[in-house]
């Protein structure tokens, strides 16, 4: 019996593939037939499920936590705002506690450092008579109520007399200056609010605590509309836990042999 040429050369062709060489050329025919992709290779047009949502990965968690802040801070203001427009005098006097705190502080740490080792001596005595001032008006603040709002309303009414005396001559001094018309408006604007302050301290500040507690209610509402909204951007549902892994697209694994 004689072999031809044709039958020797794809015996040896036969010898020379690798174990399992046939099976997987031929799972790859029938696929490619059938109009799938072969082994080893992505589904074309197909996305993974990682990338279904617009909110996917650290953007989809960076996003459930805002708008989580966003509903808790605007619930806070909310209650806050409450409370001032419900209880003014209360507020105040916490607040002006705080200002005495705050004070006496501030006077502790300018004393300590006007005691250091490379003060120059004229910030010395400057860091040394403010600290003194404030720990002084800080222990006053202590003594009473009355005492604290008087303080607080006395120092935002210098604080603002004297912001707007600054930015009203600064605006008139310069001509070039940005916006300079509403420089020199809310320039007036924090004179008057100043000199009001000092006038009349106490019925000023309450006025203010009540237009403080209508802002924290008006901002704590909105907070809560644009947390609420951009939770119902989210699509009602939190980052599923396959969006919280690294993305890699899916392979097909090859056939062992």
């Amino acid at each position: 019996m004689s072999f031809s040429s044709d039958d020797a050369h794809g015996a040896e062709q036969r010898r020379e593939q690798p174990y399992g060489a046939e099976q997987r050329g031929a799972e790859q025919r029938g696929a490619e037939q059938q109009g799938a992709e072969p082994y080893g290779t992505a589904q074309r047009g197909e996305r993974p499920p990682e990338f279904e949502t617009p909110f996917a990965g650290a953007l989809g968690m960076l996003s459930n936590a805002t708008w989580q802040v966003m509903v808790t801070t605007g619930i806070i203001a909310v209650a806050l705002g409450v409370m001032v427009l419900a209880w003014p005098g209360a507020t105040l006097a916490v607040l002006g506690a705080l200002f005495g705190a705050y004070l006496l502080i501030t006077g502790i740490f300018q004393l300590a450092g006007a005691f250091g080792a490379h003060v120059p001596t004229h910030l010395r005595v400057l860091s040394f008579i403010s600290g003194a001032l404030a720990v002084l008006l800080g222990l006053l603040c202590f003594r009473g109520p009355a005492q604290s709002i008087l303080l607080l309303a006395l120092w935002i009414g210098f604080a603002w007399l004297i912001r707007g005396v600054m930015v009203t001559a600064a605006a008139i001094s310069h001509e070039g200056l940005p916006a300079r018309g509403w420089q020199i408006f809310f320039g007036v604007i924090s004179m008057l609010a100043g000199i009001i302050l000092i006038v009349a301290p106490f019925g000023s500040i309450t006025a203010l605590a009540v237009v403080a507690g209508i802002w924290l209610l008006a901002l704590g509402v909105i907070e809560v509309f644009h947390g609420v909204q951009l939770r119902v951007q989210l699509g009602h549902h939190p980052p599923r836990e396959a969006e919280r892994r690294p993305h890699f697209p899916r392979f097909r694994p090859h056939p062992q042999p």
